[in-house]
């Protein structure tokens, strides 16, 4: 999917200043409000954009602690697994990896030793071998897209792919 120039500058908008309306963002980029409204769902339809619910943060939310767990899986059983994670509140994210160990999951906990009782919990699920895990000290580069989206404009723009 090609995103062009214009679809870019949409998308800068949209990270830095999400609570703007579409007729707001019209204005800011000086084109028409059905032209950005056509962009937006193009870019929802094709998968740019995933969603456009608010970021939470675990640590206001009493889990100041993450983790990455590492977790290696009985052969075969890797969608079991997979379902059983879901279940688990703590878990934010899980993803199948290669490398040391079959799934690495992003775990936040209210301290410590919660963090030890998810891990048990993880351990004790059928089809998990073992654990190993990383607790992160502080974070270093927030979670963060607008570096790719510029790469990313600046290159259409090279290219010379056209905006409105």
């Amino acid at each position: 999917m090609a995103v062009d120039e214009l679809d870019t500058r949409i998308l800068r908008l949209l990270l830095e200043q999400p609570r703007t309306s579409v007729r707001e963002y019209a204005r800011i980029l000086g084109v028409a409000r059905g032209t950005v409204q056509a962009r937006l769902d193009r870019l929802e339809r094709d998968g740019v954009i995933t969603g456009t619910g608010p970021v939470l943060s675990p640590a206001a939310l009493g889990h100041p602690v993450l983790a990455f767990v590492h977790i290696e899986v009985t052969q075969g059983h890797l969608d079991d697994v997979g379902d059983a994670l879901a279940a688990v509140p703590e878990i934010v994210e899980a993803f199948s990896i290669t490398g040391g160990g079959d799934l690495l999951t992003r775990v936040v906990a209210r301290d410590n030793a919660h963090l030890e009782d998810v891990i048990q919990k993880l351990i004790s699920l059928p089809g998990v071998v073992r654990t190993r895990s990383e607790v992160a000290l502080r974070e270093r580069v927030p979670q963060r897209l607008l570096p790719l989206v510029e790469s990313i404009g600046r290159a259409a723009s090279a290219a010379g792919v056209p905006g409105e």
